[in-house]
Parts: structure tokens; sequence; C-alpha cells
């Protein structure tokens, strides 16, 4: 059971409690370029589906990347006839840029997206988002890779979906199955700190975003989806793969120098009583003994198969030192690393230095062993070495623990800190909503989740638009300032029994 408590820059997630009518909810996201003639069939059925299914208020953001063709006027109307559509213009292409951009700026406690093809079925997106409103999760993310999922799509499209996500399992070591679905969600409190982390502005955004919150300890809820294949998608498949391998080489290398600070995307343990503060056991302690002696039993094989090569060559206290000297020095840095999480290459010389010594005290051990070996038998076999330096070891590997936690790498964290040297929690800063602003009652700390009105706006006109009488303002990316929010919780409500889809076979 983990024990470190360190409460980073997140709090403990909540429920979103209810809050005044017309305050968006949800912000769904759709990010497009050059989709004149997709773009209103998607947000009319968007927009359709989430009137009849969700339960509380909403907004549909069009984020137009830079589009060459009609798209900026064909969002403009329909921003113009749909109170709950928003449109986005940006003067630069990709994907990753839209989406942070209009993350940044929204005031909705949970962000969404999803692509203009709808290919994902729509009924997925309430179980998306749902774990993020109850405060269950931090991201949520759709999987066409789980075995209850339902896809439709090509031999070669399957092949390089299957192929990319085992090559994150093995680089990035990702648990998450499905890292390029277009259907995506996160809370607005984790984004705030978890963006600014994320390089890349095409389409390895998500894989990023994804990769980074799973190695900062996020919860990443996943949803079988029902996904049919976009025959005329406009993916580039070639450049595509090559600008995501070179993501997950820049990233990777990012996480082994420890270059990343992801220690500010830490949440502090809920109110489960399991997950409490335990007074009786130092904190991290059972985290660090597995992963101290994976890395001892690493270091023995090692120390073994080096001893091997130098005893034939040399004699066995020769031999002892050259390789108890080898296998402690990455011994020392694998345990800095993996065991007791220290990044980046401060105070690396002292570590080794004090490893070093706890490397005197193992050689004192294990010499002493083999002299002793030697004054009881004067020609002991190779095996009967063995054996005698194992059992040594042992009892080194036991202090060498010790000596490790207590001086060479001492938790110096169980302060806590100031609050003149920490960062101002981002549930201080003040609220720049992104859209038609609700006004909030006097002295509430909390935006409390809107129900949907119940009345319904007056019916818009799906006859097809005049584009040459609208047009949008330009934004461009660097226009989205630095707005935070406050961190909400809500009460999620469960859908009435009735709200589905006659229609919808499924």
């Amino acid at each position: 059971m983990r024990t470190d408590s360190s409460p980073g820059n997140l709090p403990a997630r909540e429920h979103l409690p209810a809050t005044d009518a017309g305050t968006a909810v949800l912000d769904v996201v759709i990010p497009v370029y050059n989709e004149e003639k997709d773009l209103q069939p998607c947000v009319l059925r968007l927009h359709e589906h989430l009137k009849r299914t969700f339960p509380y208020a909403f907004r549909i953001t069009v984020a137009d990347n830079a589009s060459t063709d009609t798209t900026p006027q064909v969002a403009a109307r329909l921003a113009e006839r749909i109170p709950e559509v928003t449109s986005f213009r940006l003067e630069q292409k990709g994907r990753g840029r839209a989406l942070r951009t209009v993350w940044s700026a929204s005031d909705a406690p949970v962000l969404a997206y999803m692509d203009v093809d709808l290919s994902t079925d729509l009924n997925a997106l309430l179980p998306l988002v749902a774990p993020l409103i109850s405060g269950h999760s931090d991201l949520a993310i759709g999987s066409r890779l789980s075995r209850s999922s339902r896809v439709v799509r090509g031999a070669k499209r399957e092949f390089i979906s299957r192929t990319y996500n085992l090559i994150l399992r093995g680089s990035l070591q990702a648990r998450f199955s499905d890292a390029q679905c277009g259907f995506k969600a996160i809370r607005r409190d984790v984004a705030q700190e978890l963006l600014p982390l994320v390089e890349d502005t095409g389409w390895f955004f998500d894989t990023e975003m994804l990769v980074l919150a799973e190695r900062a300890g996020l919860r990443i809820h996943e949803v079988p989806v029902d996904w049919v294949d976009d025959p005329d998608s406009t993916v580039h498949i070639v450049k595509t793969a090559t600008d995501d391998l070179k993501g997950v080489w820049r990233v990777g290398r990012a996480l082994a120098t420890g270059s990343l600070s992801l220690d500010r995307l830490t949440r502090p343990f809920g109110d489960d009583p399991r997950d409490r503060d335990l007074t009786d056991v130092p904190k991290g302690l059972a985290r660090q003994l597995v992963g101290f002696c994976v890395v001892g039993g690493l270091s023995t094989l090692l120390y073994l198969l080096l001893y091997s090569v130098f005893r034939s060559f040399s004699g066995a206290q020769v031999a002892n030192a050259l390789a108890l000297l080898v296998s402690a020095i990455a011994n020392t840095a694998a345990n800095r690393r993996l065991t007791f999480g220290v990044r980046g290459p401060g105070g690396a010389v002292r570590h080794q230095a004090q490893g070093l010594v706890v490397f005197g005290i193992g050689l004192a051990l294990t010499s002493g062993s083999l002299a002793a070996l030697g004054a009881a038998t004067s020609d002991p076999s190779h095996s009967t070495e063995l054996a005698v330096l194992i059992a040594a070891n042992l009892a080194a590997t036991v202090l060498r623990f010790l000596l490790f936690r207590a001086w060479v790498f001492p938790d110096r964290q169980g302060g806590t800190p100031s609050s003149s040297s920490s960062p101002e929690p981002a549930a201080h800063r003040p609220v720049q909503p992104f859209g038609p602003a609700a006004t909030r009652s006097g002295g509430d700390t909390h935006p409390r989740l809107p129900q949907r009105p119940t009345a319904s706006p007056a019916p818009y006109d799906t006859a097809p638009y005049d584009t040459a009488l609208y047009d949008t303002a330009p934004h461009r990316a660097d226009d989205a300032v630095d707005r935070s929010w406050r961190d909400s919780t809500m009460q999620l409500q469960a859908v009435r029994p009735h709200d589905h889809d006659p229609r919808n076979a499924r």
C-alpha cells in the first residue's frame, strides 16, 4: 500500500456540486481543418444527442485550425443559430494546438473532444465523462481495443493501431489500451497542470498527454466504444506514424533523464480508510522494498556473472572486489532512479560516493567470508565460493537498504511546505471563463453543477447555409492567456430510464 501522501498541486478528486442553470458542465471540442462538408451534420447530430440524453448544461466548441475552405463560415452560422455552439478560429494548423488553446480558455469543469467524422458511437459519451464528473477519474478515453468494443475498419488501420500501442507499451511502459482513438475527456483542474507539460501540437498530443498523466499517477478511465472507420479520412498515415515515433523518442528520453516535473500532478489520497496515512510505517516503505529487491536481484546476477568472468584470470579476492565495485555502481544508479525516485543529475556524484562507502561495507563482509572459507579449507570448490558469497551478500543487502534509505537517499519531504514557498494553488486563482459567462452567487467557493433547462430553445433552421454571409473573427493560439479555474465538485444524477434514442437499434 502506498503511504506517501504528498499533495502536489492537485486537490483530492471530489464530486462536482450542482450550480446555476446555464453554466456549461461539459465542453465538447471538435477540432477541424477543411471540413466544410462534414462539420454541419456532425454538430447537429451531436447537439441533438446531448439535448436528448445529457442531464446537465453543455457547450459544443468548433476549433478551426487554419482551414482554407468555408469551414469558418459554416462554424459561424452554427454558432449563431444554436445557443450551445461556439466557434473558435486559430491561424495555425495542429490538432494538439487547437485542443490546448480551447481547453486552456474554457470555463467548463469537464473538457472533451471528438473527431468530426463521429466514428465513435455517441452512446459512449455519457459513460466517458461520468467518472470525471463524479470525481472518480482524472482523464477518460474511448478504447477500440477493448474486448467488448465493436470496431469496423480495414486490416491496414487495425495493424497500424495495434502495432503503435505495442510500441508504447514496450518503450514508454504505457498501460492504457488505445492512445489514438479520437474520443477523450479530462477534468479542467487536471488540464490546467498537465497541458503546459505537453509539447506536441499535432497528432501525438493525445499520446504524450496520456503518458505523462499515467506516469504522474493520475487515474485514466477507459470506455469500450463502437467505432466505424471513416473511409474518407484525410490523415496521412506515413507522416503521422513518423511524427509519432519521434514523439515517443522525445518523451522517453525526457522521462529517462527526469527533466519532466511530474510531481506537480500528484494528488492526495481520497477518503477511503485503506488509503489513509499509516503512522507506524515509514512513508513509501513497501514500494521501496519492492524496488530495492528487484534491483538487488538483478545486481546479484550481474555480480555473479562478473565474478565468474574475473575469476578466470585472477584470484578470488581480486575477482570479488572488481565484480562488487562494478555491480555496486550500477546498483546505486538503479536504486537512485527506480527505488527512491531521484531524478536529474543533481547530487549524482555525492550519491555514488556514498554508495561506494556502502560498497566498502559489503566488500568487508564478502571478503571476510572468503577469508573464513579459505581458513576452513585449503582448496574450496567454485560452487562453494558462490554459495558463501550469496549468503554474505544477503546480509550485506539488508544493511545496504537501511543505509540507502537513512543516509544516501533520505526522505526529506516529511514536512509540509510553507505557504510562502509553495505555488499558489489553482483553487485560489481567478477564473477567466471562455464563452458565455455565467453569473454566480457571491461567496460561493465552488461552481455548482447546472441542470440543463427543460424548455427547448427555438427551433433552428437546418437548411444549407449561405457561407458567404458569415465569418468569424480570427483568434491566434497565443491569444489564449493562462486561465485557471477553481476545482469544482458535483453530485452526478442518474440518467432517466426513458432517456434513450428509440431510433437507435443498439
